[in-house]
């Protein structure tokens, strides 16, 4: 029997957002009664909170993942003339943390099946100019750190978590946040722990290094109108800070039905145009912040879904050594499987808010493509 078309946006932010509104409402008014707006006591709670639950010693909040990434370059003195390891296949983010230091971003190209940093390929990427390598867990799923921990130390280098897209994923027994030198989180809304606007933090158990990027973001100061060095204004709000703390009450809650969505998924999914995303398994549990396929018939597979009533999305479409801001560095660069992989990719809806009822319906609709061109 077909099923009645259902309407599916990708991310129903509203829907995700509105089981905590009386929580929201009463910290909006505590924290508007209290009248203080900036690195007050909701911003060292939640702090204290994400520190602990990624299993580190410090958070700082900051203003955005942006921000993060840079601060801890800024932090580890990475400047002009210095090289960054960076994944070829990641959001912008990361290249433009790398460029704002004045430093050279160096890319490696990603491994086919996980879509993370081929680590096989990153040694051969590092000079004398190297100081850190920046690994992306993309899409949610963990990089092999214990494989790039062995290569940093090796050469004596930084090693950096990117873990906008990680909030709650893990690596063997440990989060996100506690296997590298340090680690940057986006808040940004779409995130598996998204605030209501944007917001970044840093995670490390390095005492040295969260006093300078606190020092660093704060205009470089320690002591009001006491400036140690050239610093930024990048501080987490009380607002957004005090939504956050709610929202990471559920964390690992909402990861589990995000668990359980892609587990459907990934079992119930049967097209042979299809290539299905990388399973869990004891190693590397996934945040599953997204849901990624790729296909030959990419375009052809995202409108027959919008036919059905289900929105779809494409992270990332256009390579970075075909963004326009990057063409002077490196638009002569061969990225074969970057290439192949961006023109395959699509997204599909991933989020706490689908029923069951919805995701056996996007199974369906997916099992019942046929290439309609």
């Amino acid at each position: 029997m077909q099923k009645q078309q259902r309407n599916i946006p990708f991310l129903d932010l509203a829907g995700i957002n509105k089981p905590h509104k009386q929580a929201y409402l009463k910290a909006f008014e505590q924290v508007l009664d209290e009248g203080w707006y900036i690195q007050g006591k909701q911003l060292s709670s939640f702090e204290a909170a994400f520190a602990t639950y990624c299993g580190a010693k410090h958070c700082i909040g900051v203003g955005t993942g942006l921000d993060a990434l840079q601060l801890i370059l800024n932090a580890f003195g990475i400047a002009a003339g210095d090289e960054v390891i960076v994944p070829a296949h990641t959001f912008i983010a990361t290249f433009l943390a790398v460029s704002n230091t004045g430093a050279s971003p160096v890319p490696v190209e990603p491994d086919a099946n996980t879509m993370n940093i081929d680590v096989s390929k990153v040694e051969g990427a590092i000079t004398s100019r190297t100081k850190a390598i920046i690994a992306v867990h993309l899409y949610g799923r963990p990089c092999d750190m214990g494989a790039l921990r062995k290569i940093a130390d090796k050469h004596d280098l930084k090693l950096i978590e990117d873990a906008a897209q990680a909030h709650g994923a893990k690596y063997g027994n440990k989060y996100a946040g506690s296997l590298a030198d340090a680690a940057a989180f986006s808040f940004y809304p779409a995130k598996t722990l998204g605030a209501l606007g944007d917001g970044g933090a840093v995670v490390t158990s390095d005492d040295a290094l969260a006093k300078t990027i606190r020092r660093l973001g704060n205009y470089g100061s320690e002591q009001k109108y006491i400036h140690i060095e050239k610093g930024t204004n990048s501080r987490l709000d009380e607002m957004q800070a005090a939504f956050l703390l709610i929202k990471l009450q559920h964390l690992e809650a909402d990861n589990q039905l995000r668990r359980k969505i892609a587990a459907a998924y990934l079992h119930g999914i049967q097209n042979n145009a299809i290539v299905l995303p990388v399973f869990d398994d004891v190693q590397y549990q996934s945040a599953w912040h997204l849901f990624v396929v790729r296909t030959a018939e990419r375009d052809a597979l995202a409108q027959h879904l919008k036919n059905k009533g289900i929105d779809t999305a494409m992270h990332y479409p256009v390579p970075f050594h075909r963004q326009e801001a990057y063409a002077a560095e490196f638009s002569n660069m061969d990225m074969p499987v970057i290439q192949k992989l961006t023109g395959t990719i699509l997204s599909l809806p991933l989020s706490p808010t689908l029923s069951e009822q919805d995701v056996d319906y996007i199974i369906s609709a997916i099992n019942e493509y046929k290439d309609e061109k």
